[in-house]
């Protein structure tokens, strides 16, 4: 689909699966965020916007209200489907939403809005939601103020090249207060626990643009992660690792 930016349409068709396993859920705290800041009822009709394979979905399916996922890569809306069968997903990107005006009290945005974050990816988001109607921005953070971690930050930044980046703070140039308000975040703490195939090789190898790397690059970047699990002795040996994360959460109320 056009609009979607090379690294997600290549790297997410490539690993789509890889996604589904290794990337880490939320915290549960997220529902009362959801229920209290973004108000969140049940009944309510909430936007799931780049749901991906459904992670955050499956939250949201918990709280008794009506998701719209909304996913623009092939691959990936297949996963979705596998997973969540009974939830309604549609194929569009952010700048073409295929809903009604005014269709959701709410929309989220879970480890996505970077990808799209434009004045025209808000005022079509703005265009689907009600009057008071909140946008939520969800991402977990990688808590690099632990050294292995920080390592393999250091192993995959050399193949960013131009990939949109949450780190980067570039999402936040368009909220000029035409559309929303300036985002107010909340943060909570959060560990993925899991084997390190789990929570390191197929995390990393489903980060954008390592998953749309050649194959023989690809493979390089799996034997620098494998050597770190071998070799760091917070990893080495251990059957289970919790990998930590900060979630941030970032409330940004409608303007009408």
């Amino acid at each position: 689909m056009t609009g979607v930016h090379k690294a997600a349409q290549l790297g997410y068709s490539t690993e789509a699966s890889t996604y589904a396993h290794g990337r880490p859920d939320y915290p549960s705290d997220l529902k009362t965020w959801l229920r209290e800041t973004l108000d969140i009822n049940p009944g309510s009709t909430v936007i799931d916007l780049g749901a991906g394979t459904g992670k955050f979905t499956r939250l949201l399916k918990s709280m008794d209200i009506d998701v719209i996922a909304v996913e623009p890569v092939e691959a990936m809306r297949t996963e979705f489907t596998h997973n969540l069968p009974d939830v309604r997903i549609l194929e569009g990107t952010a700048d073409s939403i295929p809903l009604g005006s005014g269709t959701a009290q709410a929309l989220i945005c879970a480890q996505a809005f970077h990808w799209f974050a434009t004045e025209t990816a808000l005022a079509e988001i703005h265009r689907v939601l009600q009057p008071n109607g909140r946008l939520g921005l969800i991402w977990n953070v990688r808590d690099e103020s632990v050294d292995w971690v920080a390592a393999i930050t250091k192993i995959i930044t050399p193949y960013e090249a131009d990939t949109p980046r949450f780190h980067t703070g570039d999402w936040l140039l368009p909220f000029t207060g035409r559309y929303f308000s300036e985002p107010e975040v909340t943060c909570f703490p959060y560990a993925h626990a899991g084997s390190a195939q789990e929570v390191i090789i197929d995390r990393f190898l489903s980060v954008s643009f390592i998953a749309a790397l050649p194959p023989a690059e690809k493979a390089k970047v799996a034997e620098q992660l494998q050597a770190l699990i071998q070799t760091h002795p917070s990893l080495r040996g251990h059957q289970t690792i919790e990998f930590p994360y900060q979630t941030q959460a970032w409330l940004c109320r409608r303007l009408d």
